[in-house]
């Protein structure tokens, strides 16, 4: 009697055992700016997707884009949002980065979700009049300034005759209405929230011209984290896929992700369109932004791009 009180004891331990395995999370803290493009974390978040994959993810709200390479190295955020740009500029500078997986892209039905806004007192009505203004941009050399230079260039513009200085997401409203600025190149939701207090007036939609799915965010960590955590990294990206395709079907859902993670009220989020949520991400796509920094002396080598895609 006794070895089947043993036998049994040791059954239900084992079981115990096993089912503290399976639940066992992985934590991740993802870092991303006050836009729409990391959309599929904070719906993947809201939604118990990371919770039902294994993950314990908390999400953390980043200033500027260009201080999520620090971040990751730091290993206050193991997963991030860089623009690509950004991202390129700090592998270009030595940090061991990759790219994990897609988070929004270029689209013609959402082109307008970024643009040139400014004040009303700045006169700016075309590309020329930005000569000699000042404009805020969330991250010098971050995907929003890069491609408004680069619109500026396509309308013989120089981008070196506009002074840009950095200004946070959160304080563009603030920044413009002081007059601090003459400009911010902004995306949503905080364009539809300056547009609505009536501080400034769309000046451009520069993203309006380029090609489909050209990454605007996307999903990267450190390689020594990456490597490390192979089983978290593809429950992040299963994750990442199932909340994409809850966004692009229901952007409502998305929008009050967004609004849960920026503190942004939902009245200002309920109009306005959503980045498309793209979860894929291939080298073409990286080869074309090493293109279009290139045309603005952003990069000092030549990055392999076959190498910053984490398989």
């Amino acid at each position: 009697m006794s070895g089947l009180k043993v036998t049994a004891l040791g059954v239900a331990m084992l079981a115990a055992a096993f089912t503290g395995a399976t639940h066992a999370q992985t934590s991740i803290n993802v870092g991303c700016t006050a836009t729409t493009d990391c959309a599929s974390a904070a719906v993947a978040l809201s939604e118990g997707i990371f919770e039902k994959n294994g993950l314990d993810v908390t999400m953390t709200l980043v200033g500027l884009n260009s201080n999520i390479p620090a971040a990751l190295l730091s290993d206050s955020i193991q997963i991030g949002g860089p623009t690509p740009s950004v991202f390129l500029q700090a592998v270009d500078g030595g940090l061991d980065l990759v790219a994990v997986a897609g988070a929004s892209s270029t689209s013609a039905t959402t082109f307008d979700t970024a643009g040139v806004v400014a004040t009303s007192a700045s006169g700016i009505e075309k590309p020329q009049d930005f000569v000699g203004k000042k404009v805020g941009a969330p991250g010098i050399g971050a995907f929003l300034q890069v491609l408004f230079s680069k619109w500026l260039i396509d309308n013989d513009v120089d981008p070196r005759e506009v002074d840009f200085v950095e200004v946070t997401f959160p304080t563009m409203d603030d920044t413009l209405r002081s007059g601090a600025v003459d400009a911010v190149v902004t995306a949503e939701p905080m364009m539809s929230r300056i547009i609505a207090n009536g501080t400034g007036q769309v000046a451009g939609y520069f993203l309006e011209t380029l090609p489909e799915r050209r990454p605007a965010i996307f999903y990267a960590a450190t390689r020594t984290w990456a490597d490390a955590n192979p089983e978290a990294l593809a429950a992040f990206r299963a994750s990442i896929e199932e909340a994409a395709d809850i966004v692009n079907e229901n952007p409502d859902k998305g929008r009050q992700a967004i609004a849960g993670f920026t503190n942004i009220p939902m009245e200002v989020l309920s109009s306005m369109k959503l980045s498309v949520s793209d979860p894929q991400l291939d080298q073409e796509q990286l080869d074309w932004w090493v293109t279009t920094m290139n045309e603005q002396n952003m990069l000092q080598g030549s990055p392999d791009t076959a190498t910053l895609i984490q398989k």
